[in-house]
């Protein structure tokens, strides 16, 4: 089987639809799946879901998205980088579902593993546990969440081989993993693809069951906010 792709638009032909429900990885803008992204854009897929820590910048990563209006729904933790999410939000232009970090995180690894739902104690007491089931261990309240299944996942990786097996270099091993693992299908963008068998076993994250289909391309690699002193 064939995983290996010539372009984004390539690997995400025949995938995406509209409505569909899409789980995205990266923290900020590191490690997030920018030529997939793009990509997505191009395609002018609409009434999007997304599940993402973030929601980008303005005029990169899943702001894209943001920008052209095809996303109806943002599951996320964080957004305050975006002013575009911001005007969308208070306007009743865009539906948000706040998740806390650990949470989000969970819901995608629960997916991914087969687990419908979990009990945590992150969110008792405030609007995060409105509306969801409560239930009591060992004298501690904790709130139901459901695992996240998506219909497409989208990650970024530094390294891939034909197989599909990832390696994640540093911070960009954030929500990726999770993020692979909870997708009917995953598409995934590498740095450098290599031979089959040439990564060490031990050192892979994202096993290539996983993955679905592979590219390769040149990232910009953003820093999200930029702190210098003068000379």
């Amino acid at each position: 089987m064939n995983k290996v792709y010539g372009s984004a638009a390539e690997a995400l032909d025949g995938v995406l639809k509209d409505g569909m429900t899409i789980a995205a990885g990266g923290f900020g803008l590191c490690g997030i799946p920018e030529l997939l992204i793009a990509a997505i854009r191009d395609a002018g897929t609409k009434n999007l879901t997304v599940a993402s820590n973030n929601a980008g910048v303005d005029d990169f990563g899943l702001g894209l998205l943001l920008e052209t209006k095809q996303v109806k729904k943002m599951i996320s933790s964080y957004v305050g980088e975006n002013a575009e999410f911001m005007r969308q939000y208070l306007a009743g232009e865009l539906e948000l579902e706040f998740n806390p970090q650990g949470t989000l995180a969970e819901r995608m690894r629960a997916g991914g593993a087969g687990i419908p739902g979990f009990y945590t104690k992150t969110g008792v007491g405030t609007v995060i546990a409105d509306g969801k089931e409560e239930k009591e261990f060992d004298g501690e309240l904790y709130i139901l969440e459901r695992g996240l299944v998506a219909d497409l996942s989208i990650v970024k990786a530094w390294k891939g081989d034909e197989q599909g097996n990832l390696m994640y270099r540093k911070t960009a091993r954030n929500f990726n993993p999770p993020a692979a693992t909870c997708g009917k299908i995953c598409i995934a963008e590498v740095e450098e693809i290599v031979p089959t068998g040439s990564l060490d076993p031990d050192l892979i994250h994202t096993p290539g069951i996983y993955v679905t289909r592979l590219i390769k391309g040149d990232h910009e690699k953003r820093i999200e906010q930029r702190t210098v002193r003068a000379a």
